[in-house]
């Protein structure tokens, strides 16, 4: 199969759907590589380690698109891009189309067949495509919020772990999955007080015993959520309903209660936040003000770090890159690579993002047994 690696446009999208050695890997298979010239620039991959690799580099994004059968990026097409797709195409990608219906109807509208790495599952029940970002973004939220504490920022003017004779700041996480844990993992490492909120009980026992009393842990009742949030410094929402939208854990009536200056994280931008009052913001210009609370959610944070994260995910999501490159959708077989089955010619195939769209579902075993 010919796969095309185009260079990534979003504002400040520094990383790159293909590494040279993941582009080795497919090359080494058997499969055709083209790449856009300067798409490895942001991780420092020249042209020559792509030629090296066995790739063929290409002038234009328009040549990447028209002569692949499968592309691979990392962030969600813009328009200029899902108007260059085409039925009979593979797009292999983030998409988070729940929160973007202009997308959705772009895909559905070119006919190609885009799966989502959000939403591919594994055999523990887990997301492993979307893993390895949620580790960076958890971690970046902690860095995002400790910037934005700074009074020149407009923050509260705090030092996330105090010093001795003055209090750290109390940082809530909202939501104790991937990112939560590690977004909490680099609160507690910094020394701040800190408290993870989840609706999991099994969960939470396993964040009391990972932190051993470090961080506090609290079922995710409204009440608690409210305390919480009005208590804090800074709050990380780190929730996910795969494919879905977020739900809106904390309203602005909450946000009136916080501190002056304090400060909300929004992992969860993607699927369109989690506080009411957030909205998508950019690495260029990544905060504003309500009501006396700053905003951080920019939609791409793993960006910011594009060497760790482009390597990090090509590790997890080479083996299906290269089962799909080898059959086709014929790799949909596969009950968890087909879970990541978004659109398919004009056809929504994915239940949270239908429902989130409001748009009629089709079940993607009819597809197979087509």
């Amino acid at each position: 199969m010919r796969v095309g690696v185009p260079k990534e446009i979003k504002v400040h999208e520094y990383r790159v759907g293909l590494t040279p050695d993941a582009a080795h890997e497919y090359v080494a298979h058997g499969h055709e590589v083209i790449v856009e010239t300067g798409a490895g620039g942001g991780i420092g991959a020249t042209d020559q380690a792509y030629v090296a690799a066995g790739a063929r580099i290409v002038g234009t994004a328009a040549e990447v698109f028209a002569g692949a059968q499968m592309v691979v990026k990392v962030k969600e097409p813009q328009p200029s891009e899902w108007a260059q797709l085409r039925e009979g195409q593979i797009l292999f990608t983030y998409l988070h189309l729940a929160p973007d219906p202009a997308q959705a109807q772009g895909l559905m509208a070119s006919g190609v067949t885009a799966i989502a790495y959000e939403t591919v599952t594994d055999g523990a029940g887990g997301l492993p495509l979307l893993a390895p970002m949620s580790e960076v973004a958890g971690r970046l939220s902690i860095e995002a919020a400790g910037e934005a504490l700074r009074r020149h920022n407009g923050g509260r003017g705090m030092l996330l772990g105090g010093v001795p004779g003055v209090v750290p700041a109390r940082v809530v996480v909202l939501g104790g999955g991937v990112v939560g844990t590690h977004a909490a993992r680099m609160a507690v490492g910094l020394g701040a007080e800190v408290t993870v909120i989840d609706r999991s009980l099994p969960r939470l026992r396993f964040l009391d015993e990972l932190f051993e009393g470090r961080a506090r842990t609290r079922f995710a009742s409204l009440a608690a959520i409210a305390e919480e949030v009005a208590a804090a410094d800074a709050v990380i929402g780190a929730v996910l309903v795969p494919g879905a939208s977020a739900p809106k854990l904390v309203t602005r009536a909450m946000l009136k209660t916080m501190k002056p200056r304090a400060v909300v994280v929004d992992v969860a931008i993607d699927q369109g936040g989690c506080f009411e009052t957030s909205r998508p913001t950019t690495h260029a210009d990544p905060t504003y003000e309500v009501d006396g609370i700053i905003h951080y959610c920019v939609a791409n944070m793993p960006g910011a770090v594009p060497l760790t994260s482009s390597h990090a995910l090509n590790n997890a999501t080479l083996p299906f890159g290269l089962a799909l490159a080898e059959k086709g959708i014929g790799a949909l077989a596969d009950p968890h690579l087909r879970d990541g089955l978004n659109v398919h010619r004009g056809r929504v195939y994915n239940r949270a993002v239908a429902e989130s769209l409001g748009i009629e579902f089709e079940a993607p075993e009819r597809l197979m047994a087509a």
